[in-house]
């Protein structure tokens, strides 16, 4: 997070300090920094141009309208799996031609909208799924493009809930079924079988699995052009790893030396679905302190965010860096758990921390910007964070923290 530092002791993002942000706007608050945002974007862009991919950003690791257009109008495409997801791309008017449509239980509807607005292609989950969008694509009167996401069954070293590409996992299609698929391919005449679509996982730090899942699929598109298919696309997804604490994943140059060489041989049109790589350590939530409670065995710094807010914590166990947002050398620094509100014991942001912290403080949890506020809720009836989008020095607010009035409007009393 190299625009999240500190200055003269306090914490800025880009040019701005975060406590005037928090004072200004108020707590929980999530903060994002436009230049790393684009740089990410940039980097995957530089590394793979010789096989210059559409990089499809993936939508459900953050989908604040601002940061898609942010990314659409900088050349970026959208991975997308709902409805919902459509009509954000719409709103930021990125072009169809650049929309991949993922998702295990896309519905009927969700296929004529996507249909209807010219979607590049579809990522087929399973043989239900192409039955269904070939008949609805035939009731239309039109032909769509589709990719067989296949199941590698490669183990992607993550955490369980985020992995994708293993037999005992939900998503793709195993390589024998895809192969009897394009076998019958002229079954479905409404649906140009175009490509091959892989994503094994999410926060994936090691090359290892994606070369072993990316030669697999190399291996079955050549066997797939000895019978005759030709495929334009190769889809090999997203799940590049971050640092949130010592992780050491690997940077897109060297992601790009490890998979060039078998993108090259296929010679398809390559694209890719980068989420919390390009948005993860592009944002900070910050939180207010709101009681020091000294247990018998244990600290509680007791703050304003919860789980309902940045739910990995409690999800996964996952580590996020926590920070004062002021460095004090002669505050007391002490072993403590950073806790919300909210009525769970799973309702934690940090355990086991180092941290000075007093009633009032205000600290930032790093690496926020990838399944945190887009995986928030309304859990215990609290209102949903505002959001800030800082480039140099200005910002900008992207949403507008919730009201009580926005919890209960579309409910019938």
């Amino acid at each position: 997070m190299h625009y999240f530092a500190y200055k003269k002791n306090k914490l800025f993002c880009e040019d701005i300090e975060i406590e005037h942000l928090a004072k200004t706007y108020g707590t929980p608050l999530y903060v994002y920094s436009v230049r790393t945002i684009l740089e990410h974007f940039d980097k995957l862009k530089s590394a793979l141009a010789e096989v210059n991919p559409l990089i499809a950003y993936s939508v459900k690791a953050n989908s604040n309208l601002a940061i898609l257009k942010l990314l659409v109008d900088n050349g970026a495409g959208l991975d997308i799996v709902s409805g919902g997801e459509l009509f954000r791309a719409k709103k930021v008017r990125c072009l169809g031609s650049k929309i991949v449509y993922a998702s295990v239980g896309k519905t009927e509807s969700e296929i004529r909208d996507a249909i209807n607005y010219g979607v590049l292609m579809f990522n087929i989950e399973s043989l239900p799924e192409l039955v269904k969008i070939n008949d609805i694509a035939g009731s239309m009167n039109k032909n769509v493009k589709a990719a067989i996401r296949i199941n590698p069954d490669v183990q992607a070293k993550t955490h369980k809930y985020i992995t994708t590409g293993q037999k005992s996992n939900k998503f793709g299609i195993d390589f024998e079924t895809a192969w009897e698929i394009f076998l019958k391919r002229e079954k479905y005449p409404n649906v140009a079988l175009a490509g091959i679509h892989m994503h094994i996982g999410s926060q994936i730090t090691e090359g290892g699995p994606f070369v072993k899942a990316l030669k697999r699929a190399v291996r079955f598109i050549a066997d797939l052009k000895k019978i005759g298919v030709k495929l334009e696309y190769l889809n090999i997804g997203g799940g590049l790893g971050i640092i949130y604490a010592k992780e050491t994943p690997q940077t897109a140059l060297e992601f790009a030396g490890k998979v060039l060489p078998d993108l090259k041989k296929t010679g398809l049109k390559i694209i890719l679905e980068p989420g919390r790589f390009i948005v993860g350590n592009a944002a900070a939530l910050v939180a207010r302190v709101t009681y020091v409670k000294e247990a018998k065995s244990k600290i509680f710094v007791v703050v304003d965010a919860a789980m309902n807010d940045l739910i990995r914590p409690a999800l996964y166990n996952a580590w996020h860096t926590i920070l004062n947002i002021t460095k004090d050398a002669k505050a007391p620094r002490k072993p403590v758990d950073i806790v919300g509100p909210v009525c769970e014991s799973g309702d934690f942001l940090g355990k086991d921390r180092t941290l000075a912290a007093k009633e009032g403080d205000y600290i930032a949890v790093l690496g926020a910007g990838a399944y945190g506020f887009s995986m928030s809720s309304n859990y215990n009836s609290r209102r949903r964070a505002c959001e800030v989008l800082v480039d140099k020095n200005s910002v900008k607010v992207i949403r507008r923290r919730e009201t009580y009035e926005d919890l209960i409007n579309r409910e019938i009393l």
